[in-house]
């Protein structure tokens, strides 16, 4: 879906004018079509999670499509595994070690995929604060998979990410999707995830597998019921 300066600004809790000031300084990723400016839902997500920036939750939420199965964070997550104490004192070789990581099938080129990711780091950091990064391509990564992977790596010493707040990077969530509207999909279930304090303090910690996965059921759990609500308001 391509959005209007209006629905960035509904999304965002900001008025028009506060969303072209942004366009005038080259802050806020955006097409131009005609004298047009559209708005890609996938990029604004990474521009809001990496500034932290407080949104409507309707920008957590899109339409059903029942051609795709959609899978909850806590299954990707499942499939990619967490993994502690990884190596890598830059950028480059933590990257590289953490996609020697994931759960991917044989025939994917993992350094393929290595330099993609590094190469979308090259363009701006993928730090969203608070030692957290989530490495991916502005583009989604789209594989031959059959199920979406979210891995979540801690590193065994923070190393430098160019993050906004100038905090380094010890926590990795990487992501690989065999659709756009999966990556679209999980992208938008993890920035809401870690929008929860509570969640965030395990991370921050390098909780135990059992509190992070139960941390992420708890939150989408509280998601899934309150997409409820809003589904029945609707309708009444």
């Amino acid at each position: 879906m391509q959005l209007t300066v209006k629905d960035v600004a509904n999304l965002l809790k900001v008025n028009e004018k506060t969303i072209y000031r942004w366009l005038k300084k080259g802050e806020i990723p955006v097409y131009k079509i005609g004298e047009q400016y559209r708005f890609n839902r996938s990029e604004l997500l990474e521009w809001v999670t990496s500034r932290q920036i407080n949104v409507s939750a309707d920008l957590f939420h899109e339409p059903e499509n029942t051609d795709i199965p959609m899978y909850s964070l806590l299954e990707a997550l499942n499939f990619g595994g967490i993994y502690y104490r990884v190596e890598g004192k830059k950028k480059e070789s933590a990257i590289k070690n953490v996609v020697e990581l994931m759960k991917l099938p044989p025939e994917i080129d993992k350094d393929f995929v290595t330099q993609i990711i590094l190469a979308r780091e090259a363009m701006a950091s993928t730090a969203i604060g608070d030692g957290i990064a989530i490495p991916h391509v502005r583009n989604p990564i789209v594989l031959h998979i059959s199920e979406p992977v979210v891995s979540l790596c801690f590193l065994e010493k923070p190393i430098e990410f160019n993050s906004l707040d100038g905090k380094p990077v010890n926590c990795f969530f990487t992501l690989i999707s065999p659709t756009v509207k999966t990556h679209l999909h999980l992208l938008s279930r993890l920035a809401y995830t870690l929008r929860d304090d509570k969640f965030k303090d395990i991370i921050k910690k390098q909780g135990s597998r059992d509190e992070i996965f139960s941390g992420i059921a708890r939150i989408e759990s509280s998601l899934k019921q309150n997409h409820f609500i809003l589904e029945k308001g609707a309708k009444n």
